[in-house]
């Protein structure tokens, strides 16, 4: 997967150049949850493409807003069309690389990993980055039960080896990320316990034995450090590259 840099643009740097005909780029964080929702299709899919890497959760690059108005990633650009948030721009991947359809085609089964995912945005997301960004501990235990309700509608949502079925699938990659991440809340209450989540637990054994999973993995060492980064106000978006 070649890149111009790994390293962060920053305010105050310039746009590189937009990419070759032909050539597919992905606007993206290192650390980004989103982002690595497409990362994951890309790698499933095999695609070849080229990353820019932005720092998205203090001050911007100007230029970035031209990419997108949200100021988010993921984004996609090839030939001079931009696509931007993470669930449309793994569609957009299926549609324009059609090979291994990663996106459900049949309309009853797309629609209940929508479902799921709404649950997930309404039961779990927000008491998730609530817990991570309230710097309140008298806080954390009610929020952290909020999150660990929430994530046993999950566990009950999670009926085959993969919440895609047989093998992973669009919903799995869709999750996965921030199950990456949990690590980050283990001082704060929650933790994945087999024996309360036994079929989650299942499940992120047999994610992490996919290729594409490991292609797009950092260890719970190096999220927990970009955390505390985070949560401290200084996002250090570079963590492990050279200097």
């Amino acid at each position: 997967m070649p890149s111009q840099t790994e390293k962060a643009f920053k305010p105050g740097s310039t746009c590189p150049p937009p990419p070759g005909p032909g050539k597919l780029r992905l606007y993206s964080m290192r650390f980004c949850p989103y982002a690595q929702r497409t990362r994951l299709f890309l790698a499933a899919k095999g695609i070849e493409y080229e990353t820019v890497n932005i720092s998205v959760l203090s001050e911007k690059p100007d230029w970035f807003f031209e990419k997108t108005p949200l100021g988010k990633v993921p984004v996609l650009e090839k030939d001079g069309k931009i696509v931007y948030e993470s669930l449309v721009c793994n569609e957009y991947l299926d549609g324009i690389y059609p090979d291994k359809c990663i996106t459900p085609s049949d309309p009853l089964e797309k629609a209940r990993q929508s479902m799921v995912l709404a649950l997930w945005d309404s039961k779990v997301i927000g008491f998730y980055y609530k817990l991570i960004l309230t710097k309140d501990r008298d806080e954390w235990p009610a929020v952290a039960k909020q999150l660990v309700d929430g994530m046993q509608a999950i566990e009950n949502a999670l009926t085959q080896p993969f919440f895609s079925g047989d093998n992973a699938g669009a919903l799995d990659y869709n999750l996965w990320p921030w199950f990456e991440r949990f690590s980050m809340l283990k001082d704060r209450g929650v933790e994945l316990q087999e024996k309360k989540f036994p079929k989650l637990t299942a499940w992120k054994e047999h994610m992490l034995e996919l290729p594409e999973v490991k292609a797009c993995y950092f260890p719970p060492e190096v999220q927990e450090q970009f955390g505390k980064s985070w949560m401290e106000g200084t996002p250090d978006y570079d963590i492990g590259l050279k200097k």
